[in-house]
């Protein structure tokens, strides 16, 4: 699929088209709703370059929630390490 930004919007943006498809990019990853391969496809950079640009924006590489901590803490239990 294609997608057609114009280039009124573009212009609009401020950005280059680079710079707009990493920005896309970097949203669609912080959201979750991309994973790091097809975000830097995205943005058609190598995957060691966009983590370089996840760290210019202060976007963590990882998610680690309140959820994952307590899922943590009852394995750890249960494994008898706490």
């Amino acid at each position: 699929m294609s997608v057609i930004i114009s280039d009124e919007i573009l212009q609009a943006s401020g950005l280059t088209p680079s710079e707009f498809r990493q920005e896309i990019a970097l949203y669609l990853f912080q959201t979750g709703r991309l994973t790091l391969g097809y975000a830097s496809q995205l943005a058609d950079m190598q995957p060691n370059d966009f983590r370089q640009l996840l760290k210019q924006h202060n976007i963590p590489l990882y998610s680690y929630d309140v959820e994952d901590f307590e899922l943590d803490l009852k394995n750890l239990r249960e494994l008898g390490r706490l």
